[in-house]
């Protein structure tokens, strides 16, 4: 598998005063053992939630304050040095206070004035009291952050608070961060699929045997989750239908999810969202074959052989469903997972289901396929002699470069072109615009 996007990166993590920054010193310490080079600063609100010396042990490097800011024994202002140190900026939580002063470009403490010096992609990730949130100042702010360039917002979501209110304000989990800041990384804060809408199938289905036993596949869902979420941050509105994963909780913020279990509870769903979607993926693992009628009772093992042995019925193609049932412009991806001659299979495959792309990867090879954290495989594009071949990478990578390819695709009316090739892996150019 290619290296980790976010070793060896400069990340430069900036702390508002917002109760949220307990969260902080975890997400230091993940990107640290990730191999990022971290440093932190800490707003004089910040300062007395989180303790500076703990991140300065966590990062391994000195945390600023705002009275580390000016010094006659450096020999350049420290807002500027760390502006031009960082290659990605990670601003968690923001507070309204901050908000404010960035957005009108007040730069009267050390965090202020380093994002206003500041030409590296920023992430950030507001954390409030709902009704702070939904304040028409908070509101218009963060409405003009959004249309900044080299920012990429990821907004807070709705639980409980530590104010013990319920709603939005609640910071975006740290796990869903580390995920943002590695997309930073490979893709960057371009969002080229704005005002678009893709339909993401993930995860497997179980068709029941009895009450006690299914049919069903190893499939954790992690490819299709991790494509819904890469093209949440390109700027996409995803509809995520999936069967049971095994994910981390955290990566599902932001997407509006559909649990099913059953493959015709998948085929349901994905008919009732097809109409509005730009664009599909069908990443799910769907079981081939279902009870025609399942048992109600718990077999005996006596009686278990008999009972594998009949009643089962082939699983409609909902692949091959959706494709006959598209509206004008739609454009699908379809998924492919073989072991042996994967390449010869999938041309098999892609010849029957009519999808504009399909993606083969092998299930057979160490490192790809069911539950593995990267992937490898083939890419059949709309000529029957365009073949490319991808990988091995991160299963995040690989969204990303699917992303792009399904993009290239899409030809709403007067739409050009997306200009934007699908990038090398592990270019480090990637984090610029």
């Amino acid at each position: 598998m290619s290296p980790d996007p976010l070793a060896g990166r400069r990340i430069l993590v900036g702390i508002s005063g917002s109760i949220a920054a307990v969260k902080l010193p975890l997400l230091v310490s993940a990107l640290v053992q990730r191999g990022a080079l971290v440093r932190c600063l800490l707003t004089p609100s910040a300062a007395r939630l989180v303790s500076a010396e703990a991140l300065a042990c966590l990062s391994r490097q000195p945390c600023q304050l705002d009275a580390d800011q000016w010094s006659h024994q450096a020999a350049r202002p420290l807002h500027v040095e760390l502006a031009e140190w960082a290659e990605l900026v990670l601003v968690a939580p923001l507070s309204a206070t901050s908000l404010g002063r960035w957005l009108h470009g007040l730069g009267d403490t050390l965090l202020a004035s380093t994002l206003l010096a500041c030409e590296a992609p920023v992430l950030v990730a507001p954390a409030m009291n709902t009704a702070m949130w939904s304040s028409p100042g908070v509101r218009a702010n963060w409405q003009q952050l959004q249309s900044w360039p080299r920012v990429l917002p990821l907004p807070p979501e709705a639980g409980l608070l530590a104010c013990d209110r319920r709603g939005d304000g609640r910071m975006a989990d740290p796990d869903l961060l580390v995920l943002a800041l590695e997309s930073l990384a490979l893709w960057g804060w371009r969002r080229d699929w704005q005002g678009l809408t893709l339909l993401v199938s993930a995860g497997p289905t179980r068709e029941a045997l009895d009450p006690a036993r299914c049919l069903t596949n190893p499939s954790t869902g992690r490819m299709g989750v991790l494509l819904a979420q890469a093209a949440r941050l390109r700027g996409a509105r995803v509809h995520l239908v999936h069967g049971p994963l095994q994910v981390p909780q955290s990566w599902l913020e932001g997407l509006s999810c559909r649990p099913v279990t059953t493959a015709a509870e998948m085929e349901r769903a994905l008919n009732e969202a097809q109409p509005t979607a730009d664009a599909i993926a069908m990443a799910a693992a769907v079981a081939d074959h279902r009870r025609a009628t399942p048992l109600l009772h718990k077999v005996s093992k006596q009686e278990l052989a008999s009972a594998l042995a009949g009643g089962w019925e082939p699983v409609p193609d909902i692949l091959r469903g959706l494709v006959l049932r598209r509206p004008e412009g739609q454009v699908i991806l379809g998924f492919a997972a073989h072991s042996g001659d994967v390449l010869a299979q999938a041309q098999a495959k892609w010849a029957g289901k009519g999808c504009d792309l399909l993606f083969a990867n092998p299930i057979d090879q160490p490192g790809a396929g069911f539950a593995a954290a990267g992937n490898r495989g083939w890419l059949l594009g709309p000529q029957t002699d365009q073949v490319s071949e991808w990988g091995p990478a991160s299963k995040l990578a690989l969204a990303h470069h699917l992303l792009s390819a399904l993009r290239l695709q899409i030809r709403p009316p007067g739409d050009a072109p997306v200009s934007d090739a699908v990038r090398p892996q592990g270019s480090r150019a990637a984090a610029d615009p």
